[in-house]
């Protein structure tokens, strides 16, 4: 791969390089450029962004156990051409091991049930369930958090939240439920805050109050990606929960070059996985604690944009995260290591020009896999449940540009068969998280979107 100079990416940028086009509409097929760079995680091409917006990390492979996504050691790993994606927007670049991309077709064999829950959300993006099976739902466009029932039932919009900055790909992000909710009622939300001078993401936590007018009570910002910066573009978001009491959030570069530059810079949030406390103290075991100039949240380096994460069955995270045109990745994101976005990848711009020197570096991870093209990745999780035994262990991850439920089979950290499912819906799928049950539940980024839920026949 070649490198871009600075003039040269300016150039690129001012003739409509799309560096993770946004959705305006996400039904509409249009792209907004927001700073020369259409956004992908907008409309239609919102890829959480359309075409290149992707963020997607690592699966989380419910690795190193035996049974590792594909079943027993003993089972024979998957053979066969791979899922049908197209060209590759950089055929130039190799993948750095075998099985790094395009491994072999998987197909689940237990028919599939999609049962629609509710719709009239506009651009959802998050489901956490409550102790009671009850959905806490995230509008992205609005600013709304709602509770919706198994049978459907959506309350009023719960009172109480900040406001948010809804342009381009912020607003309302990620939500989830406090380990502790059972005593202390505390949820947990991402969102763009509005600052004097731009914008950033901001992590929140209230106490809710459940009723037929729910709202939050007290409400705390628990940490603020800084610098601020004034971009509509690749915030990120997605929160993990960690059994040791610890919370991962993934924060993105901002996209535009003031921001990207920043992905591998320990003084900055921007393209960064992060880790606090529930109250966001700083744990003491964080890697970059005894640098003195380093952000102390900082768990790993050199992201784009990661809009999926989740745990393994190993408790270790892993995230997917957007590339540009081409390289969205899969990551197993490690204390204090680098994951080299902007210095190495596998796409390029959304114009066709260069970014990278190479594909590899010393000093920096490689993902786990990687997408060329892209799939847009936004929403994850690893199945544990008993209604799909098939499915134990597997990494699945919503599609926005593949409109694809994506399924992907993990052994001993690498990934050995892919599937693309419910290509019927062609639906944008922006989140995809196992309820208490085992189904999988699954939000459709669009004006009218939709929770749908995904169980056996």
């Amino acid at each position: 791969m070649r490198i871009l100079t600075t003039s040269l990416i300016v150039a690129t940028l001012l003739v409509g390089c799309q560096d993770d086009p946004e959705p305006t509409s996400p039904d509409s097929g249009t792209q907004l450029q927001d700073s020369g760079v259409p956004s992908q995680d907008s409309g239609v091409p919102e890829n959480d962004s359309g075409v290149p917006e992707n963020d997607a990390g690592t699966p989380e492979d419910d690795a190193g156990t035996p049974e590792n996504d594909a079943g027993t050691p003993e089972d024979p790993l998957p053979s066969g051409p791979p899922v049908p994606q197209g060209p590759p927007n950089v055929p130039e670049n190799t993948p750095a091991f075998p099985g790094q991309t395009r491994v072999p077709a998987i197909q689940t064999k237990t028919p599939l049930k999609t049962t629609e829950i509710a719709s009239g959300f506009r651009n959802p993006w998050a489901i956490a369930f409550l102790p009671d099976q009850r959905m806490l739902v995230t509008e992205k466009a609005t600013g709304s958090l709602y509770i919706v029932t198994q049978k459907g039932e959506k309350s009023a919009a719960v009172s109480g939240l900040p406001s948010v900055d809804a342009r381009g790909q912020g607003g309302l992000l990620d939500v989830e439920v406090g380990p502790d909710y059972a005593t202390s009622q505390l949820i947990y939300w991402t969102y763009t805050e509005p600052r004097q001078g731009g914008n950033g993401l901001a992590v929140a936590r209230a106490r809710l109050v459940d009723g037929a007018q729910p709202r939050v009570e007290n409400v705390q910002v628990i940490f603020r990606m800084m610098p601020t910066l004034e971009s509509t573009l690749h915030s990120g978001g997605r929160m993990v929960f960690t059994p040791d009491n610890k919370l991962f959030v993934t924060l993105g570069e901002r996209s535009i070059l003031e921001g990207r530059a920043q992905a591998q810079d320990v003084k900055s949030h921007f393209g960064k996985v992060v880790r606090i406390n529930p109250d966001g103290s700083v744990p003491q075991d964080n890697p970059y604690l005894s640098n003195p100039e380093a952000k102390p949240e900082i768990w790993s380096i050199g992201h784009r944009n990661v809009l999926s994460a989740a745990l393994d069955s190993q408790n270790r995270l892993w995230t997917v995260e957007m590339g540009p045109q081409g390289g969205d990745e899969v990551n197993r994101p490690e204390a204090g290591k680098d994951y080299g976005w902007p210095t190495i990848g596998y796409g390029e711009e959304y114009s066709g020009a260069p970014i990278h020197q190479s594909t590899q570096a010393p000093g920096m991870e490689q993902p786990v896999y990687y997408w060329d093209p892209v799939i847009a990745p936004s929403g994850m999780t690893f199945y544990s449940g008993t209604l799909f035994p098939e499915w134990k262990n597997n990494m699945f991850i919503g599609g926005l540009a593949a409109k694809t439920l994506v399924r992907l089979m993990v052994r001993n950290d690498r990934v050995v068969g892919e599937e693309h499912l419910l290509k019927n819906l062609d639906s944008r799928i922006r989140e995809v998280v196992q309820g208490p049950e085992g189904a999988l539940y699954l939000l459709t980024d669009a004006t009218n979107g939709k929770v749908i839920k995904v169980t056996p026949q």
